[in-house]
């Protein structure tokens, strides 16, 4: 691991994060379908061989599923501590062709990879487009990248009702904000998820398409990403015209190449190729 450059005003966001991520059981909190269904349309077919690069590791979560693709080398890059979990995590997969390094995401500069992924983090940072053009800046031409951030779109309740708690309780000490507020706070969504998940009849209401998502999984599950919400200090919204300009702004980016999907009516997955050089 390298030293992280320790002026960067997200540092505050990362250890945050790292709080998060430190206090987790071994291994990764998602499922091999959750994992699929984040980097649809990435494929194993576009890695197997290849170098994958994580901007924004937090616990190697992702990194351990990516193992399985069998790429042929792997980075994880984030500011905060929890560089310290993903390294554990990550050393109990078994794959061994693989890296760990404690930087700014915003002002890192690789080798360069044939896929460079960011997801979940773009939207905590102070400025996201410093974010994807890291993203573009460590991807090699010719290659992949791919992100996902929460969606300005469908996100009412989230925005005016969730956010305004996470300004305050986000200044509370982690183990505060994680048993005494997000626990309490997240059981009647629990409740609300399981219900409307199980019929049709219930696609008009709000967050529908997310709750039969998250509704798979256990009371635990809801409650990590209740506190993920809680205990960040910052939090965007992103619309999908700022993703499209985005992907229109710079011209490195193959333009027939570029995707944007609206995921579970809350969030976006986007991303492309980098023309060749």
């Amino acid at each position: 691991m390298t030293t992280p450059n320790i002026d960067s005003q997200d540092k505050k966001t990362a250890d945050a994060f790292a709080s998060s991520w430190n206090n987790l059981p071994g291994g990764s909190v998602y499922t091999t379908e959750q994992f699929n269904d984040w980097f649809e349309p990435v494929t194993q077919a576009d890695v197997i061989g290849k170098t994958v690069l994580e901007l924004g590791c937090g616990n190697g979560s992702l990194l351990c599923h990516m193992t399985t693709w069998s790429p042929s080398f792997i980075e994880g890059v984030d500011l905060g501590a929890s560089v310290l979990s993903c390294e554990k995590n990550m050393a109990q997969t078994g794959y061994t062709n693989f890296k760990i390094t404690q930087h700014d995401l915003t002002t890192f500069v690789g080798s360069g990879a044939d896929l460079v992924y960011c997801i979940g983090v773009l939207h905590h940072l102070k400025k996201p487009i410093d974010g994807f053009e890291s993203v573009l800046k460590n991807t090699k031409p010719g290659g992949l990248f791919h992100c996902w951030v929460y969606a300005k779109e469908g996100n009412a309740i989230i925005i005016y009702i969730v956010d305004p708690i996470r300004k305050i309780v986000s200044k509370l000490p982690w183990w505060f904000t994680k048993y005494f507020v997000a626990t309490p706070m997240v059981v009647p969504y629990f409740i609300y998820a399981k219900i409307i998940s199980s019929s049709k009849v219930f696609r008009k209401l709000p967050l529908y398409e997310y709750s039969c998502w998250i509704s798979k999984r256990n009371f635990m599950f809801f409650r990590h990403v209740a506190f993920d919400q809680l205990v960040t200090p910052q939090t965007a919204y992103i619309s999908k015209q700022t993703i499209e300009e985005w992907l229109k702004n710079y011209p490195e980016i193959d333009k027939s190449s570029t995707y944007i999907t609206f995921r579970n009516g809350n969030s976006w997955k986007f991303g492309g190729k980098k023309k060749k050089a």
